[in-house]
C-alpha cells in the first residue's frame, strides 16, 4: 500500500463539485481510494498556510498511483481538479 497527500486551495467551486462527482470512480479505476479528507485542516507546526482541503489517498502500489495520474482516459477528470483548485499531490512511501 502507498499513500498520497492531497492539498487543495479552491479557485472554482463549480469545477471542484464536478470533479468530486467523478473522482471516486477515477480513483477506483486504478485501485485507489480516498481514505480521509478534511475541509479546513489545521496546521500544527510550520509556517505554511493550511490548504482549504486536505486528503489522503491510498493505492495498492506506486505503479497504480502513477497509472492513475497518467491515465489518458482520466485527463478530463484531472483537468476538473486542476481547474477547481490549485492542488498538489505527493506520494508518501
Amino acid at each position: 500500500m502507498i499513500y498520497a497527500l492531497v492539498q487543495m486551495k479552491v479557485v472554482d467551486t463549480d469545477k471542484l463539485a464536478a470533479y468530486r462527482e467523478k473522482a471516486g470512480a477515477a480513483l477506483a479505476r486504478h485501485g485507489g481510494k480516498l481514505e480521509a479528507a478534511s475541509p479546513g485542516p489545521t496546521v500544527l507546526e510550520g509556517g505554511r498556510a493550511a490548504p482549504d482541503i486536505a486528503g489522503i489517498l491510498s493505492f495498492p502500489d506506486r505503479d497504480a498511483a502513477l497509472a492513475w495520474i497518467g491515465d489518458p482516459a482520466l485527463q478530463e477528470v484531472h483537468e476538473l481538479r486542476r481547474g477547481g483548485a490549485d492542488s498538489s499531490i505527493i506520494l508518501i512511501g
